[in-house]
């Protein structure tokens, strides 16, 4: 009898969603240790080849997400002080994750186990081992600066009676920025964050966008306890966008919500973003996406190769034109300063949408303010180094 085609796919972060590489041996040896690894986004994950001592392998990869240091992972509170989560049918071998259990006779079932501490315990294990500088070199968050983390969400009671979520409640709570609700409905359904995507396929631009700034709030809750749902959105998204027969109406903007709205771990989504500024009618949104991302984590997009969009600011489209000033603001682009300088009495009018409220402005108006922004950040400090990045673009 004939076999299926084999489906494998390489382990990948269950916290941000980028692929993860072969797990290591520590520099300091010690006996009966597992291979260890870290994610881009900071967290630390172990690999346990049999899966019969997945115990074990969480302990060490507490201890060694605390710095090795057993005293203060014992003290740590789980879904408060840490993310756990863990790929299962590993195969440290091929370094892939296979759907079936067994693999040209062998038993395929190993684990990656992942733990992501919260940005304040990563702070205070530094401080504990005195190394503060060492420890950040080593975590290679995306996320830096001004970004605030949000508080973790209350853990549902497990006793509690799920809901079933119906369409018509959740465009009724979009329509009403009824955030709490659809909070809890997401917890109780995952076929929740579906239907509110399925809102965005509207003609009307303003639904689209107060729909995507919805979004991003209530996956700003939901990433606390189940970062994992997030990332699996954002990767739906990419595929949709991707897909040249289907229309990414409201997809673009949405992914920039999310992205802005949880910086700190799914900040290594936002270069892909730069994929679509090719095309004449995703390119003002891609430059939206990034200028709102920029608002709250300005390191995130400087990390990108962010200098392929610094010609936009001379678009002849005034929509482009004006999403680039403010995007350029926003990281405080000195690169281009003295081209910004050359709008300010461009009188181009165009509609940009902030917290999902459309504003009138001009492109002048907008130049302004980014050089508002960037004498403000150039005096507090200065600008971080463009990083070229190491997409093909």
């Amino acid at each position: 009898m004939k076999k299926g085609p084999i489906i494998k796919t390489r382990p990948w972060c269950p916290f941000c969603g980028q692929n993860v590489g072969r797990a290591q041996e520590p520099v300091e040896r010690r006996m009966d240790e597992f291979l260890i690894g870290e994610c881009q986004c900071g967290a630390i994950y172990v690999s346990e080849p049999t899966g019969f001592n997945v115990g074990s392998a969480m302990v060490e990869c507490m201890v060694a997400a605390c710095d090795n240091n057993p005293d203060l992972a014992w003290e740590l509170e789980p879904d408060v002080d840490y993310l756990s989560s863990r790929l299962e049918n590993y195969d440290e071998v091929t370094h892939y994750v296979y759907e079936s259990r067994e693999h040209e006779g062998r038993r395929i079932g190993g684990i990656l186990y992942f733990i992501r501490l919260t940005k304040d315990v990563s702070e205070l294990s530094s401080k504990l081992k005195d190394h503060k500088k060492d420890h950040a070199s080593k975590v290679k968050s995306t996320a830096i600066g001004t970004f605030v983390v949000p508080e973790m969400e209350p853990k549902p009671d497990p006793k509690r009676k799920k809901q079933r979520v119906k369409k018509p409640d959740v465009k009724k709570w979009v329509a009403e920025s009824n955030i709490d609700e659809l909070v809890r409905a997401t917890f109780d359904d995952s076929k929740t964050l579906r239907y509110m995507q399925r809102l965005l396929y509207s003609p009307s631009e303003d639904e689209r966008y107060h729909t995507a700034h919805v979004m991003g709030k209530v996956c700003r809750r939901v990433s606390t306890l189940k970062p994992g749902m997030v990332s699996d959105v954002l990767h739906r998204m990419y595929e949709s966008c991707t897909d040249s027969a289907a229309t990414h109406w409201g997809l673009l903007e949405t992914i920039g919500s999310i992205i802005a709205a949880r910086a700190d771990l799914y900040g290594a989504f936002a270069r892909h973003l730069l994929m679509y500024r090719g095309v004449d009618s995703s390119r003002p949104i891609v430059l939206w996406a990034m200028a709102t991302i920029a608002k709250e984590s300005p390191e995130v997009i400087r990390q990108t190769p962010v200098y392929a969009v610094f010609d936009f600011v001379h678009h002849e489209d005034p929509l482009t034109r004006g999403n680039a000033v403010r995007l350029f603001g926003r990281i405080n682009a000195m690169e281009v300063k003295n081209e910004i300088e050359k709008l300010v009495d461009d009188p181009a009018e165009l509609t940009i949408y902030e917290d999902g409220l459309p504003k009138k402005t001009t492109v002048g108006d907008l130049a302004k303010e980014a050089l508002d922004n960037m004498g403000t950040m150039s005096s507090k400090a200065k600008p971080a180094p463009l990083s070229l990045g190491n997409a093909q673009l």
